[in-house]
């Protein structure tokens, strides 16, 4: 489902456009669409059609399992009606990440979700789902789409349902972190939006030739013109492009990585975050020690560029990268083929 679908839908049944910003603002926050003054109340045919769209709003999406972690933050598996699960993540200081595709087309060689493709895109109904689902538990005022899936392959849903969450939906619009592996319509249709996102740009090289290895289906852009593209997108908003890399034991956490991010970097207004490589079984990778990480980013600050330190939520309980809905579906194919026999 569409956010342009419901305002279709009741505009068709006579809502004026304040009464549906009112609507989509009670949906967005996770408060009773009903709970409007009475001088302020849309026609009759409207309050009327509210019970079913208040149940089929619900519908969208549901929390099917839950693991909080020591580190604050809380993985979630969400289910939709058709029955296929994503993963969003509740994170402390009142954020979450949300998922936008049920799968990935990219293919990045360490990451869990990439390994099994794209199934389908999600709705900008459904985005927008994860965001009320998390509202129902904690505060929330700062979204990233960072979960599964590459936001720039589901540009219109994604940008649907980041106007709606940085308009209705009251988040600032430097708090809507738009993250992706380097997309040419992305960069064009991002400056362009009512709402003009945060960017976070997943470099993991600045080697072409490597960054194409553990990137194997994004985009062929060289890492300094992603630089570059990045950067006009920083001029034109004032926000800080944050680069995301994650540290690949004697992959890319050498010197000579170290060099091509200073020489990239310097003088941007950038925050290159270092995410050690949360490990999957079988992928061939692993992180490399918390001295060298540690070192990696006191080196970068030395040079000027700022860098923090990162890791990926939810490493305790095994949930990052995919791995949630991974060994969920794997459970599944086994209780399947239990049956079977």
């Amino acid at each position: 489902m569409r956010v342009a679908h419901l305002r279709a839908r009741l505009a068709d049944q006579g809502a004026k456009p304040g009464h549906i910003e009112a609507l989509l603002r009670s949906w967005a926050h996770a408060r009773p669409l009903e709970g409007f003054e009475p001088a302020q109340a849309p026609p009759k045919a409207v309050r009327g059609a509210l019970p079913g769209l208040t149940f089929e709003l619900q519908s969208l999406a549901c929390v099917r399992a839950e693991h909080p972690s020591e580190d604050g933050s809380s993985r979630r598996l969400v289910a939709f009606a058709d029955g296929q699960t994503v993963e969003s993540v509740l994170l402390p200081r009142g954020g979450v990440c949300v998922s936008t595709q049920i799968g990935c087309a990219v293919g990045c060689t360490f990451c869990m979700t990439g390994q099994g493709g794209l199934l389908r895109q999600l709705g900008s109904a459904e985005i927008v789902a994860q965001v009320v689902l998390a509202r129902q538990r904690q505060a929330v005022k700062k979204v990233v789409f960072m979960g599964m899936g590459e936001p720039a392959h589901n540009l219109d849903n994604v940008l649907e349902a980041i106007e709606l969450l940085g308009t209705a939906g009251g988040i600032g619009h430097k708090n809507l972190v738009f993250s992706t592996v380097g997309d040419r319509r992305a960069f064009e249709r991002l400056p362009q939006g009512r709402v003009k996102p945060a960017l976070a740009l997943s470099l993991h090289s600045t080697k072409a030739e490597l960054r194409e290895r553990l990137l194997p289906r994004a985009p062929r852009i060289e890492p300094q013109e992603l630089v570059e593209l990045a950067d006009d997108y920083c001029r034109a908003t004032g926000y800080p492009i944050q680069y995301q890399w994650t540290l690949l034991e004697g992959v890319n956490d050498g010197d000579d990585e170290l060099d091509g991010m200073v020489r990239l970097l310097k003088g941007k207004y950038a925050v290159m975050n270092l995410i050690p490589y949360n490990e999957i079984d079988g992928a061939g990778f692993k992180r490399p020690s918390a001295e060298r990480a540690a070192a990696m980013s006191l080196h970068l600050y030395r040079h000027g560029i700022l860098a923090k330190l990162r890791q990926s939520a939810g490493q305790d309980v095994a949930g990052g990268c995919g791995q949630l809905r991974a060994r969920t579906c794997a459970g599944a194919s086994s209780s399947e083929s239990g049956a079977a026999t």
